[in-house]
């Protein structure tokens, strides 16, 4: 008996798959599919082509996508970043793939202008982890190859990473929790981690469980440290210190510090204990 692959990272239908997929998939139709780049400063990918479906995650500017069929404004797609598979509105993509990325966005958020001056209404704003191209400077702002203007001490070269993803993780305090969010306007626990440890060169999974799946070693909860990785069901968090962690979390609504014991008691209070401590 086949094992069930993953809905999140499956890109198959009743009516269409991807080509490589076939011999593994039922569908009328398999397709190889089109790549597209993220032309929006994020784009929210959701289970349904509705903008009222649950969102399962965000792909960012300069992010890559695959799209498997296009219907009503909608695609459907499959991030290169992590393989999630969601529908977005096909407004949000570029056929045009662009030079290829040559800085990612370091700051929390960096806004865009159409021309080389602090004083011209922003065109868009970018989040931590967006993908540009710089073709030029003109002093303090980069010219990006879409002919938009970024600040460029905001960006770093992509191949340049941080060292420490608490403290990547510890910039985004105060940010509102958002289900399936990954930007300072709202993430989730599982977003906050990826995007902390993509800042540092480090490929993650998009959801919490997949993170305890495919990250690091286990190691046991009375040798933890700073940057393990605890985890609960269906919850991950950062940890800050032997007595502090950094997460995502609705409890607080937001992106919070919390004392470590207390969280694992008040989290184990709602039925859900520890799951595993991972060390990357």
């Amino acid at each position: 008996m086949k094992t069930p692959l993953d809905r999140r990272l499956t890109p198959a239908r009743p009516d269409v798959a991807a080509a490589h997929l076939k011999g593994q998939v039922e569908a009328l139709r398999f397709v190889e599919g089109a790549r597209r780049r993220v032309a929006v400063g994020h784009a929210g990918l959701r289970r349904a082509p509705n903008p009222l479906a649950s969102l399962e995650t965000e792909a960012l500017f300069g992010e890559e996508v695959v799209v498997y069929d296009e219907l009503e404004g909608w695609a459907w797609v499959q991030l290169a970043l992590d393989g999630y598979v969601g529908y977005m509105p096909s407004a949000a993509l570029s056929a045009d793939l662009g030079p290829g990325a040559t800085h990612r966005v370091a700051a929390l958020r960096t806004l865009l202008f159409p021309e080389p001056s602090i004083k011209t209404p922003p065109a868009d704003a970018l989040s931590m982890g967006a993908r540009v191209s710089v073709a030029d400077l003109a002093g303090r702002f980069a010219v990006l190859d879409t002919g938009a203007y970024a600040i460029a001490a905001h960006l770093a070269p992509v191949d340049a990473f941080e060292g420490d993803p608490a403290a990547v993780a510890e910039r985004f305090v105060g940010a509102p929790y958002l289900w399936g969010g990954r930007t300072s306007l709202g993430l989730d626990c599982s977003g906050l981690v990826q995007v902390s440890l993509a800042a540092c060169g480090i490929a993650a999974p998009r959801d919490a469980d997949m993170q305890e799946a495919t990250l690091g070693e286990a190691v046991a909860l009375d040798d933890v440290r700073r940057n393990d990785l605890l985890f609960w069901k269906g919850h991950v968090a950062l940890v800050r210190d032997r007595d502090t962690i950094v997460h995502a979390n609705g409890h607080a609504m937001a992106v919070a510090l919390e004392p470590l014991q207390a969280a694992i008691a008040r989290i184990a209070a709602g039925g859900d204990p520890v799951t595993g401590l991972r060390r990357l």
